[in-house]
C-alpha cells in the first residue's frame, strides 16, 4: 500500500506532521516510526512490540498503539486528539474506547469531539474504538445515542447510526440488530428525512445490513415509508436500503 503514496509524503505521514487525505494515505502509515516520532520516550520494548505488529490488521495496530500509550503512562486522549496526524487522533480514541475503568455513557462524552472530528478517518475510528461496549450492551447504546439524531452537525448524526450498523466492514457484528432491527426503528426513523447525503448512506447501510438477515422487515419499513415519508432524501435511502434485495431479486429471476 505505501508504494501507491509519494515518498516525500510518506515521511511526512510517518512523522505526524500532516494527516492523510485518502484511504491509501491512511493504511500507508508506518505506525512504529510513526509511534517513535510523537512518543519519542516510550520503552523500546514497546516500540518492538508495533515493528512486530506490522503485519496485523489496521485496527489491532490502532488499538495496539492505544495500549502502548497506556502503559507507558501516556494515555491521556486529550493530549493526543489535537495532534495534526488523523492516525494519532485515532489512537485517542482507542485510548478512549480501551478505558476499562469508564462507562458507555461517559465513553460517548469523551469521544464527542472525535466524532464530530473534520478528518473522514478519525470519525470512523471515533465508533470503531466503541464497537466492543456497544456489542456489548447494544440497547444501552441505542438509548444513549437517540438523542444524537436531533444534534445541528451532520458528523454527530451519521455517528449515531453507523455506530450501531448490524454488521459492517472493519466491526464485529450486532447479533441482536442483525435479528431484531426492530429495536433501531426509532432511531431510523429519526433520520428518516435527514438533508445531507453522509447519512442518508448511513441509513440507508444500516438498513442493506438488516436485509441480509431480516429481508422482509427491511422490505416492509421501506414500503411503508414510501407512502409516509415523500423527501427525495428518503427516496435515496430506500433505495440504498434495497440495492442488495433487488439484486438478489434480479440474480434469482434470471436461472
Amino acid at each position: 500500500m505505501s508504494s501507491a503514496v509519494a515518498t516525500v509524503r510518506l515521511q511526512s505521514l510517518n512523522a505526524g506532521s500532516v494527516s492523510s487525505t485518502h484511504l491509501a494515505e491512511c493504511l500507508a502509515v508506518d505506525f512504529a516510526a510513526l509511534l517513535q516520532a510523537v512518543a519519542p520516550t516510550l520503552p523500546q520494548a514497546s516500540m518492538q512490540r508495533m515493528r512486530a505488529a506490522a503485519g496485523k490488521g489496521i485496527t489491532q495496530r490502532m488499538a495496539l498503539a492505544a495500549a502502548l500509550l497506556r502503559e507507558a503512562g501516556q494515555g491521556e486522549a486529550q493530549h493526543w486528539q489535537a495532534h495534526p496526524s488523523d492516525s494519532v487522533r485515532g489512537w485517542a480514541c482507542y485510548l478512549i474506547g480501551g478505558d476499562a475503568q469508564a462507562a458507555l455513557t461517559d465513553k460517548l462524552q469523551a469521544m464527542r469531539p472525535l466524532a464530530d472530528d473534520a478528518h473522514f478517518g478519525v470519525r470512523e475510528w471515533a465508533w470503531l474504538a466503541l464497537r466492543s461496549d456497544i456489542v456489548a450492551g447494544p440497547l444501552e447504546a441505542l438509548a444513549l445515542l437517540q438523542p444524537w439524531t436531533q444534534q445541528r452537525s451532520r458528523h454527530l448524526r451519521r455517528f449515531a447510526c453507523e455506530a450501531l450498523r448490524p454488521r459492517g466492514v472493519w466491526a464485529t457484528h450486532i447479533a441482536l440488530f442483525k435479528q431484531q432491527p426492530g429495536h433501531a426503528l426509532p432511531l431510523l426513523e429519526a433520520l428518516a428525512d435527514d438533508p445531507e447525503r453522509y447519512v442518508q448512506d448511513s441509513v440507508g447501510n444500516w438498513l442493506n445490513d438488516a436485509g441480509k438477515s431480516q429481508p422482509g422487515w427491511v422490505r416492509d419499513v421501506c414500503a411503508r415509508w414510501q407512502s409516509t415519508h415523500g423527501s427525495a432524501a428518503n427516496t435515496y435511502i430506500r433505495k440504498r436500503a434495497l440495492r442488495s434485495l433487488q439484486r438478489r431479486t434480479v440474480h434469482l429471476g434470471s436461472r
